[in-house]
């Protein structure tokens, strides 16, 4: 079975893990400019000032600032529809707060987006993913300040008018909700708790979170009727980070959980983005947390009018809840789970469950009935290169194929999916660790954790059986 004519496969990448060239062409500080490497077992410090010395692995990533060209051109090669990238808030304006642009850093991707129209690549462009200027997290706190939502505005004014002709596709915010979890406050709301040293030390103010992604919720909303009347062909997505829950067993109180984790983790974000308004259960949820939202007047009529066009999503792995807390848990995107004894794990302890991205896709479409794509999805793993120089990533085709071959049952069930952009199609610094050696790429980049290496570029086995996958329009697996 084949995917529908003019489905959209290519990878995605996101501008703090990719880009690098942090400090040129005026470029500002972002937050994860700010962020040390760390390793699976060392959390990435959050500094305040650069401290000499430290390895701060977003300021160089693997360079696409100096090699846009080549990795475009290897994305051609590959024969990719589309490509989903972010772009830098510090680059076009350093603080956040300034009143002007940075033509310098407008005209860096003028200059992407014509090398993707050279090869008929469409861009899928982030708006806000894990890189809110520095700036604006000394000067305001980030988005605990509704003052942001200006700012942020005034950033997608410049964003909408100059690439109108360049760009069609937009996501607003990347993985919202993960400002409903601790680990989101200063990676994708740019604040600072007292006393917060770490990404994950557990310092935390949930109603501060919670009030943050409400202006998040109304910023986006505005995004997307100023994108509109910009350009009515423009098509705006919200962005989630998916958090599929099953229960441990039949037990009523299993079932009760794993709905609640859906509901608070998923549903509150597209409900509001895709639907206009907060779900019912959220004001119950509110309540019990003692977190109060503030409102002004026209914040939901803001909300109303303001829907996105389409869902898109990241999906890695499936999570499973229990009432008993002694069972043993697994790790994961943003958030762990109990083991799953039916499946596999990857190095990094997460689940891989190509059925659950088809369950996934179903309980989407049946709630929202738009259409949707699936935006991250990938492998993290250690790969070696052999004497030769090749690099065998069986097991990350081997993941690939199980998920895509689960897209394709869903299509087959009704589901009006129009996209696949497979994570960190080259190799790029990890989020949540800052480490290289979890490589989720079709192409290798030679750099290490510590940042030695020449950045070169190397086609990886996967590389060309992707180049089939998309030749054969997902047919030939």
């Amino acid at each position: 079975m084949k995917m529908k004519d003019g489905f959209f496969w290519g990878g995605a990448t996101a501008a703090n893990q990719f880009e690098g060239g942090w400090n040129k062409g005026g470029k500002g500080p972002s937050t994860s400019d700010m962020m040390t490497g760390g390793t699976h077992t060392i959390p990435r410090r959050i500094t305040p000032v650069l401290e000499e010395g430290t390895y701060y692995p977003s300021h160089e990533a693997v360079d696409f600032y100096g090699h846009y060209k080549e990795d475009i051109a290897m994305m051609a090669e590959m024969g990719f529809k589309m490509f989903r990238m972010s772009i830098n808030w510090s680059r076009i304006y350093p603080n956040g707060y300034d009143l002007e642009p940075n033509e310098e850093g407008l005209k860096f991707y003028d200059n992407v987006f014509a090398e993707l129209k050279k090869y008929n690549i469409e861009p899928l462009v982030t708006i806000s993913h894990y890189e809110t200027p520095f700036g604006l997290t000394e000067k305001y706190n980030g988005w605990a300040s509704r003052d942001v939502i200006d700012h942020y505005i005034r950033y997608c004014t410049t964003l909408f008018n100059r690439y109108k002709d360049q760009v069609k596709y937009w996501l607003t915010f990347n993985e919202i909700n993960c400002l409903t979890m601790p680990l989101g406050a200063y990676m994708a709301g740019g604040i600072r708790f007292e006393g917060k040293e770490t990404l994950t030390d557990g310092v935390d103010e949930p109603q501060t979170r919670f009030q943050a992604l409400h202006h998040q919720f109304v910023a986006s909303a505005k995004a997307v009727k100023l994108a509109h009347e910009i350009n009515p062909d423009f098509q705006i997505g919200c962005m989630i980070a998916f958090m599929t829950t099953y229960p441990n067993t039949c037990n009523p109180d299993d079932m009760l959980l794993a709905q609640k984790k859906d509901q608070i983790s998923n549903m509150i974000c597209g409900d509001v983005q895709v639907r206009g308004a907060y779900p019912g259960f959220a004001k119950r949820f509110f309540a019990e947390q003692g977190i109060q939202i503030e409102m002004h007047p026209d914040d939901a009529q803001t909300l109303r009018e303001g829907c996105v066009d389409f869902y898109s999503f990241s999906y890695y792995m499936s999570l499973v809840e229990s009432a008993d807390e002694t069972l043993e848990r697994a790790e994961g995107n943003l958030l762990g789970g109990i083991k799953n004894p039916y499946l596999e794990a990857s190095d990094w302890g997460w689940q891989i469950d190509p059925k659950g991205l088809r369950y996934t896709l179903n309980h989407l479409y049946d709630r929202y009935q738009v259409p949707l794509m699936v935006v991250e999805n990938g492998l993290g793993a250690v790969d070696v290169v052999e004497e030769d120089g090749s690099i065998n990533d069986d097991y990350r085709i081997d993941y690939l194929k199980g998920h895509i071959e689960q897209m394709k049952e869903a299509v087959a069930d009704g589901v009006d999916l129009i996209a696949y952009t497979m994570w960190g199609c080259i190799d790029l610094v990890s989020a949540s660790t800052g480490e290289m050696k979890k490589r989720y790429g079709f192409i290798h980049v030679n750099k290490d954790n510590d940042g030695n290496g020449d950045l070169s570029r190397t086609p990886k086995k996967s590389f060309y059986w992707y180049k089939k996958v998309i030749e054969s329009n997902g047919e030939q697996l």
